[in-house]
């Protein structure tokens, strides 16, 4: 587990259809973590997408964003699924790894959860006029329940209890960030008033469990699963936070995508049509049995729910709706340069970037190009607009 206090830094591991048949079939290697939404790329390889635009793809899982980063740097991998902030930080080369990636498409919408343990659950509730048992989706769930928060950590501070600890999956994550607009925006100093880790997404059940961490953001199903195992509460999802937000992005090498735009462009159709049959309800119930022989030890049901934009907030309860995990729907999938333009602005807020980042960096990586010659492949139209609401919940730290 890997401490954030007071700045975030990740140490570098070492590694020991329409048109078919249209480019060589030399094998791409692409990685991604077990989570619910690497759901494209199992559903593509699973379902013969890859193979119907004249592929050979070799999935390889990885167990934390670190070592699939490394993987990817290192030249193991071609491309993989990345969280949204990750190409920006292995292009700066921040972490001790640099590599240059761009973006070819978005993997998906939504599809987080922060979760806390029952004593910090039961430190809210005792100091907040808004229980949070039900996980109650009200419009303004997200600032009375950073509210309740706030003054639970006044209440340790007045015991000397030590601050809580809170984990996320990756130092430049998604996660981390809208973790820590959600607590500024109630007045919650995400590096003095708690104390932020890495953990990857298979352990954070585990950490919470064993105590090691009061909380934590991950992607589902992994919130769901500490649900399960009866040690936490899902009390918010990251779609109440920035509804609508990118999530996890298709990235490759810039080196592929300069030497063979082609495989590149094929490889990302392909990967559209995963999401197009993702966002079909008819498909659910198979997308669901496939996701769950990447992740055996979550039952498939917490998979089904987490597909269809729902969760138990805690053990035993009535599923609720959360902001819908989307893959294609509404111009879902298309690489928006200004997702990559607000990730940039969090990293520079809370001192991630080097002095005198160029904002371009941005146009560099985010290819909507790339995205659009698959689109010629599946015959996607250009979104006319973004479905992310233009901002997450508060006001910007």
């Amino acid at each position: 587990m890997q401490d954030l206090s007071p700045r975030l830094s990740e140490p570098a591991t070492r590694p020991g259809s329409t048109t078919r048949k249209t480019v060589p079939a030399e094998t791409l290697n692409i990685g991604y973590v077990p989570l619910t939404d690497a759901a494209p790329l199992l559903v593509a390889s699973r379902m013969g997408f890859f193979h119907d635009r004249g592929l050979v793809v070799r999935l390889t899982q990885a167990p934390s964003w670190a070592s699939l980063r490394d993987r990817v740097a290192f030249g193991l991998l071609d491309g993989a699924q990345m969280l949204s902030p990750m190409p920006i930080a292995a292009t700066l080369g921040l972490g001790g790894v640099q590599t240059d990636l761009v973006v070819a498409a978005t993997l998906g919408r939504n599809g987080n959860t922060i979760t806390i343990g029952e004593s910090l659950a039961h430190e809210i509730e005792a100091v907040s006029e808004n229980p949070i048992a039900l996980g109650n989706l009200a419009a303004n769930l997200a600032i009375n329940l950073a509210a309740g928060l706030r003054a639970a950590l006044v209440a340790r501070r007045a015991t000397g209890r030590p601050m809580p600890v809170f984990a996320v999956v990756f130092a430049f994550s998604s996660h981390n960030y809208l973790l820590r607009h959600w607590l500024a925006a109630a007045g919650i100093d995400p590096e003095r008033d708690i104390r932020l880790v890495v953990v990857p997404p298979p352990e954070v059940a585990d950490a919470l469990a064993q105590g090691r961490i009061d909380g934590f953001c991950a992607g589902e199903p992994w919130g769901s699963r500490a649900v399960d195992l009866r040690v936490g509460r899902i009390v918010l999802a990251t779609g109440d936070i920035w509804p609508n937000h990118p999530e996890k992005i298709l990235a490759f090498t810039s080196a592929l995508a300069a030497r063979d735009p082609g495989r590149v462009a094929a490889c990302t159709a392909a990967v559209l049509d995963a999401c197009r049959w993702l966002d079909d309800p008819a498909n659910r119930a198979d997308a669901a049995r496939i996701v769950a022989d990447a992740l055996p030890s979550v039952p498939r049901e917490i998979i089904a729910l987490a597909l269809d934009g729902k969760y138990r907030p805690v053990a035993d309860a009535d599923p609720i709706a959360a902001p819908n995990l989307l893959f294609h729907r509404d111009g879902a999938s298309y690489p928006f340069p200004s997702h990559g333009a607000w990730w940039l602005s969090q990293m520079r807020e809370w001192r991630h970037l080097p002095s005198g980042t160029d904002d371009g960096v941005v146009s560099r990586i985010w290819r909507p190009d790339l995205w659009n010659r698959a689109a010629e492949l599946t015959g996607d139209p250009i979104p006319t607009h973004d479905i992310a609401a233009s901002q997450p919940t508060g006001p910007k730290p």
